[in-house]
Order: structure tokens, then sequence, then C-alpha cells
């Protein structure tokens, strides 16, 4: 699991029907420096599949790959990424 932090939302024209309720959001992955906010720190943007609705600016941990889709288990949706909580509070210890 990843910590990223979400800085959009992106929109369907169409989506697969399992994944109606949902949206998709835009985050940037967040190494060590990403998290004590040097802008160095902050990976590629991806997409994740959100349920839980976070909003831009919040700090979330992404599942990947086959992870991803195994909350849904036994019901099968097309997603490569998920964001499986919302992080309140990250305490980082300097290095």
């Amino acid at each position: 699991m990843r910590i990223a932090e979400i800085i959009g939302r992106v929109t369907l024209s169409r989506c697969h029907p399992s994944l109606r309720g949902a949206m998709w959001k835009l985050v940037t992955p967040l190494n060590h420096k990403g998290l004590v906010g040097d802008t160095s720190g902050r990976g590629e943007p991806f997409v994740v599949y959100d349920d839980m609705g976070a909003s831009e600016g919040h700090k979330v941990g992404v599942s990947e790959g086959a992870e991803a889709a195994a909350p849904f288990s036994p019901n099968e949706k097309p997603i490569d990424a998920y964001a499986a909580a919302i992080l309140e509070n990250i305490e980082v210890d300097a290095v």
C-alpha cells in the first residue's frame, strides 16, 4: 500500500455497470519528502477508484494490482488502484 494525495477527480461519460455509485480520483503518490511537504517528493499522478468520498487534499492509502480488486470478491470489478483508507493523521520521523 502506498500513501497518495488526492489532487482532482475524473469524470467519465460511461463506466462499467459494476462501478456505479463511486468516483474516480486523480492522486499523486508521496514518498518521505512528499509527506513532509517537499514538492520533489510527489510522484506521477494516476487514477484510483474511491467509494469512501475522499476530497481533494486528503491523503489516502492506495492498494494496487490484484489487491485493489480483492475487497470486492467474489464480485469482479475492473480496477487497478483502490483508495482503501482516508488517512486523518500522518506522523513522519526525520531521517
